[in-house]
Formats: structure tokens, C-alpha cells, sequence
């Protein structure tokens, strides 16, 4: 591999490849929306008329410019301008609150702003220098210079919140989007290709979907604004004729599940962003086996792709859908906590390196020095590594199994546990459409994991017997430790507007009772109040009176919880064994009338009842 100086120097900007484009192929399509079309040559003119207008304004050596108007034209109009211009482009998404675009310019520090559609000061709040994209053209369309401009200049910042919930903006140059798109051998474009662009534009991914079409000529069909429903994407594929789609892996699950009759026409599909089903790859690949698949994994911090993975004569019948190997320009390290190499088999955490890493985070030196470091090859003088907080590990065909997140690990009766195996074991049961799992805390304090899945059109009516199914299933092939201790059936996962699942809005409500017993309600308002306590202890809904406190979960820690909070409701003394000998309401409400004595039952019943109104 050529050392990283060597790299650098063969590195080209990525307006200037779309210009050469454009002097090769003026009357090609580049830009197809809604029926309209901008051939290439349209595309230079008029990306040149506005990078003047923006260089005027005091663009220079990769500034932020902020970009606020939705997919359209204008806006690849805008971005190549941006890039000519000699800026790096920071998307906001009109559609997005304005507090929270207000917050992004804050922490990005951005002076200039393009905005469109009687845009206004409002659309980039804080930004001194606005410019309206109509109001920017001004017959100047000669080619701008930027001279300062080179392989290291930033070329875009792209904010993500990644593990900590904290924006930071990555800052990645020129060098890191030409070592994506120059000569790749883990795709191979046509020139007859059209790519769909569907991503947010602020998810990095759009670096991949937009730059790699217009450096080689095809056709980039962008879809309309918004987050459209799997049908109209369906459509829109078919209408575009779209043969390179990308696909996040929560939407490629529903369209392998909902639209795969839209797929006909892809040449090529990739797919990633979490861990993959191999039941929905198979399904494809089975479908069409002609079809290139490929499984593209890679952090924001190492632009798109880090590693790639494409199946030669389908799928076969894998346990998991592995990343692949590093893609051109890239190196990668499986290290332990001590930075050490891992031996093949072994998980770790994958550290990597090469011409695909940003520069940083803007603005935030503390944070860049925190995972972006010096490269431990001393064959790579000057280069850098960024710790990604993925866990993977090497396998016997020498290609990489991506495991999940380093922060997504949880404790579950002390044994650290990576949801995705839930996951992927839940995608292989029929009838499951979509899986997620995640940690909630119980009323002791401790961890349960706590599994949903979509089930489409399924009648309500049969999701307990469902979900009770499904664990009994997961009993027989995942280890004690690994069963979730509830299985919450939803019509559909929903995804956030990069595409991948929303876990943060999964309901963390009580779930439903998962016993065999039928369920028979309180009677009086001591059981009534007792089942209100063991149903916030155990997050389950509803607790009935002959329901065992053990079956429903609970634990010998949750018991001493729940025997103090009786104890101050009830003023009453409970022996530390209680629960074990009387482990239902029924027996428990004997227990505390037994304890009145001699006393009637009404004043008892009578303040449990007032407790609970």
C-alpha cells in the first residue's frame, strides 16, 4: 500500500473532477427530480455563477457555509458551488426545528449561509452573511479560482450525535471523498448507471450517493424532500430507473419485506448502517440472484465506507452478514483496552486508518484528540487512526463480523450482553418483520432487556400469544441470560429520518404479563393497591391476583425493593422471606390482613383505597 504522503499528492479535490466531468460529457443528464432534468453542462454553469457570488462574499480555505434548502437541483447546485468556491458545505435541513439549526451554527461557528425559497435570516439563524440563491445569480460563469484549496481543505461538515447525545461536527477534506469515489474496486459504476439519492443530506452517506455519480458521469435521481413511505420509495425507484440504491438496514429490512418487487431493476444495492439480517439478504439475493449486494460499513469520522462485503453466488445460509474487508485507502486494527492486536476469533474494537479519516471534530480539540490519534503502523509516517467504538472480530475467511457498539453493551445478571444477538436471532423467526432491542432499568435499579418487533398487519388480537411464542422460541437457542425478559409487539419499528431505527421513541411503557395462568383481576382495594406496587416494580400491566412474583420476573433484589415499599404503605412488618412463601397478591393481601390482628379489615382496605385515589 502507498504510504501516506504519497496518498496525499495523488488526492484531488472533488468540484474539480465534476468540472472535468462536465467538460467530457455537457449534454449528459447529471440531475433528474420530479421530471426535470440539469445536464452536466448546466450543472458547472450554474455552480460557477453562485461560487462567484459566495467567493465574493469572503469564502475562502474551507469555511463553513451553511446550506439551508431542501433536495432539489439548487441544492447540488449549491453544494458543488460551495466546494468551488473554496468553502465546506454544512447542511441544515429546512425541515428541522430552527432552535435546533440555530444550535448547529452556534457550535459550528458559521459566518456565510445559502438559503432558498424566500428564505430568510430565520432559515440560518446567527449566520452574519446570508445569501439567497436566487438573488446569487448574476450572469458571472466563468470558472472561479481557489487556490488555497487542496486534498486537506474541509470539504463538508457533517454533525452527529453519535454515543454521547452530543452534537460535534466532522470535518472531513477533499482527500477523504476522492479516496471514496476514485477508483473503487468494492463497486464497479457504469455509465449507464443512475443512483438515487434518499438520504438526508446531513447523513454522510449523501457523500457517497451524490459525489459518486457526478465524478463519473451518471445520472443522480433525487428523491423528493421528506421521508416518504416504502410504497413511494418502491415507486420511485421503478420511475427512476434506479441500478445503485443504497439502503439503510432498517428501511432495506422493510423493503426486503414490503417492496421487493421494486428491486428488479437494481444492478447494484448496498445496504448497512447496523447489523444486517441474513434472512433478509438471502431473501433478496434468492429473489434476484444476479443482483450485487453489498454490506457497507463505515463511521461518519472515516467518510461512508470503511469496510465492504460482497457475497459471490448469493448469500449461502451465514449466521450473520459479515462487513467485509477494508475498502481502497484504508487500513484497519482490532485492538484491545491496551491498544494490542487481537488473534483472529477474538472480539475487540476496530481502530481505523488511511485517507478516509476526518480531520476532527469542529471546534472541539479535546474530543478529536480523544479518538482520532497517531497511527500505531510506523510504515504510515504523519497518518492518523480514528476508534470507531464498534466491536468486531476477524472470522476464518479473513473478513470482519461487526458485533455492535461498545457503548450498546449492557449488563444482564452479570454478563455483558450486545443486543444485536437478539436481534438477529428474533429476524429468523417467521413473522418478524423487524427487531430492536435495549436495556431498561427495573424498580430495583437493575437491567432488563427488553425486545420489539414489528409485525405489520398481524391482528392485534394475536400479539400476546405472539410475543409469549417467541420467547418460548428464544429459550431453545439463546443462553438464559441472552431471553428477553419481555417481547413488545408493534405493527412497525419506526426509523429516524437517516433511515435507521429510532430507538430512542420505542415505548418504554409497562409491558404486558408474559404468564401461562389466566389472569384473574383484584377484588378489593388492598389487592388493587398491591397490584398498582407489583406492577411499577415490575413494569408489568396487568398484574392479577394469582400471578407468582417470580414468574413475572422478579427477582431475590426487586423482592427486598418491593418488601420496604409495603412495609411504609402498610405499616406493617414483612419478614425478608415473604415473597417467597406467598408469592402472589392473593396470598400477600392474606398475609397483611393476618398482621392487622384482630382489627376488621375495612380501615385497611380503606387506606389502601385512599392511597391509590
Amino acid at each position: 500500500m502507498m504510504d501516506i504522503e504519497q496518498s496525499l499528492t495523488m488526492r484531488r479535490c472533488v468540484h474539480e473532477l465534476v468540472a472535468e466531468q462536465a467538460t467530457r460529457t455537457p449534454d449528459a443528464v447529471a440531475v433528474s427530480y420530479r421530471g426535470r432534468t440539469m445536464t452536466y453542462r448546466e450543472l458547472d454553469s450554474a455552480s460557477d455563477e453562485l461560487a462567484g457570488r459566495i467567493r465574493d462574499a469572503g469564502v475562502r480555505g474551507g469555511a463553513v457555509v451553511a446550506v439551508v434548502l431542501h433536495r432539489s437541483p439548487e441544492l447540488i447546485v449549491t453544494l458543488t458551488a460551495v466546494l468551488k468556491a473554496g468553502g465546506a458545505y454544512l447542511y441544515l435541513d429546512p425541515a428541522d426545528l430552527a432552535e435546533q439549526r440555530a444550535r448547529i451554527v452556534r457550535d459550528s461557528g458559521a459566518r456565510f449561509a445559502v438559503v432558498t425559497g424566500g428564505g430568510t435570516w430565520e432559515q440560518a439563524p446567527e449566520v452574519p452573511v446570508v445569501l439567497r440563491y436566487e438573488d446569487a445569480r448574476a450572469g458571472r460563469t466563468e470558472p472561479v479560482l481557489a487556490p488555497e484549496v487542496g486534498p486537506d481543505t474541509p470539504a463538508y461538515v457533517c454533525y452527529t450525535s453519535g454515543s454521547t447525545g452530543e452534537p460535534k461536527g466532522v470535518v472531513v477534506p477533499h482527500r477523504a471523498i476522492h479516496r471514496l469515489i476514485d477508483d473503487p474496486s468494492w463497486i464497479s459504476v457504469r455509465d449507464e448507471d443512475v443512483f438515487l439519492q434518499l438520504t438526508r443530506v446531513g447523513f454522510d452517506v449523501s457523500t457517497f450517493e451524490i459525489w459518486m455519480p457526478l465524478v463519473k458521469g451518471n445520472r443522480l435521481a433525487l428523491a423528493p424532500p421528506g421521508f416518504a413511505d416504502l410504497a413511494e420509495i418502491g415507486e420511485l425507484i421503478r420511475a427512476e430507473k434506479v441500478s445503485v440504491l443504497w439502503l439503510t438496514t432498517g428501511l432495506f429490512h422493510k423493503m426486503a419485506t414490503h417492496q421487493l418487487d421494486s428491486l428488479a431493476g437494481v444492478r447494484h444495492l448496498l445496504a448497512g448502517g447496523d447489523v444486517l439480517s441474513p434472512a433478509h439478504v438471502q431473501r433478496v439475493l434468492s429473489r434476484y440472484p444476479r443482483l450485487i449486494f453489498t454490506n457497507g460499513y463505515g463511521p461518519t469520522e472515516n467518510t461512508t465506507f470503511t469496510t465492504c462485503w460482497t457475497p459471490v453466488g448469493g448469500a449461502g445460509d451465514l449466521p450473520r452478514v459479515p462487513i467485509g474487508t477494508p475498502i481502497d485507502g484504508t487500513t484497519v486494527a482490532v485492538l484491545d483496552d491496551a491498544m494490542r492486536p487481537v488473534p483472529p476469533g477474538e472480539v475487540g474494537e476496530l481502530w481505523v486508518g488511511g485517507d478516509g479519516v476526518a480531520t476532527g471534530y469542529l471546534n472541539k480539540p479535546g474530543a478529536t484528540a480523544e479518538s482520532f490519534v497517531a497511527d500505531l503502523d510506523p510504515a504510515r509516517p504523519g497518518g492518523r487512526m480514528y476508534r470507531t467504538g464498534d466491536l468486531v472480530r476477524w472470522i476464518d475467511d479473513g473478513t470482519l463480523d461487526f458485533l455492535g457498539r461498545v457503548d450498546r453493551q449492557v449488563k444482564i445478571r452479570g454478563y455483558r450482553v450486545e443486543p444485536s444477538t437478539v436481534e438477529m436471532e428474533l429476524l429468523r423467526q417467521p413473522g418478524v418483520e423487524q427487531a430492536a432491542a435495549l436495556a431498561h432499568t427495573d424498580g430495583a435499579g437493575d437491567s432488563r432487556l427488553v425486545a420489539y418487533v414489528a409485525v405489520g398487519q398481524m391482528p392485534k388480537a394475536h400479539w400476546n400469544a405472539f410475543s409469549t411464542a417467541l420467547r418460548e422460541q428464544l429459550r431453545e437457542t439463546l443462553p438464559a441470560h441472552l431471553v428477553p425478559w419481555a417481547i413488545i409487539v408493534l405493527p412497525d419499528i419506526p426509523l429516524n429520518g437517516n433511515g435507521k431505527v429510532n430507538r430512542s421513541v420505542l415505548p418504554r411503557a409497562k409491558v404486558p404479563r408474559n404468564v401461562s395462568n389466566d389472569y384473574v383481576g383484584p377484588t378489593d382495594p388492598t389487592e388493587r393497591r398491591l397490584a398498582e406496587i407489583w406492577s411499577d416494580a415490575l413494569m408489568v400491566e396487568p398484574v392479577g391476583i394469582h400471578d407468582n412474583f417470580f414468574d413475572l420476573d422478579g427477582h431475590s433484589l426487586l423482592a427486598a425493593e418491593l418488601l420496604v415499599a409495603l412495609q411504609e404503605e402498610f405499616d406493617v412488618e414483612l419478614p425478608a422471606r415473604t415473597l417467597f412463601l406467598r408469592p402472589t397478591i392473593a396470598d400477600l393481601a392474606e398475609e397483611l390482613r393476618r398482621q392487622i390482628g384482630d382489627q376488621p379489615t375495612e380501615p385497611l382496605e380503606a387506606a389502601a383505597d385512599a392511597r391509590a385515589r
